[in-house]
């Protein structure tokens, strides 16, 4: 299993990164809230992992902090969420967020997550609320860092948040409800995922 990489950040399209660590590159899936925290590229991160293995494909899963790999350890335990919906939900709100909207069991905030229905959420909300106290909050790894935007930041944005599970329809909507001239692509899927989730 591997448990946590220290290397350089290559390349950044969310939801995936490739991760240099001593010449070999690995290629990992992360959730957005990583993907706001990670440093710019050619600088050292430190990712806590998860190694899913399947028949058809090893899949790598990178977290800034360990509470949102722990929250995510927990999520694939719940029937019919899997790694993808599972990363929607930790791009879609933060672990404190989710904590809070499974406590309250605010169905709405879960619904409005890509690849969460009315029966997800509400199993959500009953399977993991007694699994949150295990769910720990800690500081996130790494600097904040200011990459230069991209000639069409809305364009990776729409094309991220379809990765994460919206349509494209929705995805576009998303994104020109909050695309501003000048916004970075991870400034505009923040910005997205914050009103989709009001």
């Amino acid at each position: 299993m591997i448990g946590r990489l220290r290397g350089r950040v290559v390349d950044k399209q969310p939801p995936f990164l490739l991760l240099e660590v001593n010449g070999v590159g690995y290629e990992i899936e992360a959730p957005m809230s990583t993907f706001y925290v990670l440093p710019a590229e050619d600088e050292e991160v430190v990712l806590h992992t998860h190694l899913a293995v399947r028949e058809d494909a090893h899949i790598l899963y990178g977290f800034a902090r360990e509470a949102d790999r722990a929250l995510f350890r927990a999520l694939l335990k719940i029937s019919g969420v899997g790694g993808k919906v599972a990363l929607g939900i930790l791009s879609g709100m933060t672990a404190e967020e989710f904590s809070q909207a499974v406590q309250v069991a605010d169905h709405a905030a879960l619904t409005r997550l890509p690849g969460v229905g009315k029966k997800t959420a509400e199993r959500l909300v009953i399977e993991m609320r007694d699994k949150l106290d295990k769910v720990a909050v800690t500081p996130a790894v790494g600097g904040r860092a200011t990459p230069a935007a991209p000639a069409a930041a809305d364009k990776d944005a729409v094309s991220a948040l379809i990765a994460l599970g919206y349509r494209p329809p929705e995805a576009s909507r998303m994104v020109s409800k909050v695309f501003e001239d000048g916004m970075e692509t991870e400034a505009i899927i923040r910005a997205a995922l914050q009103t989709s989730t009001k």
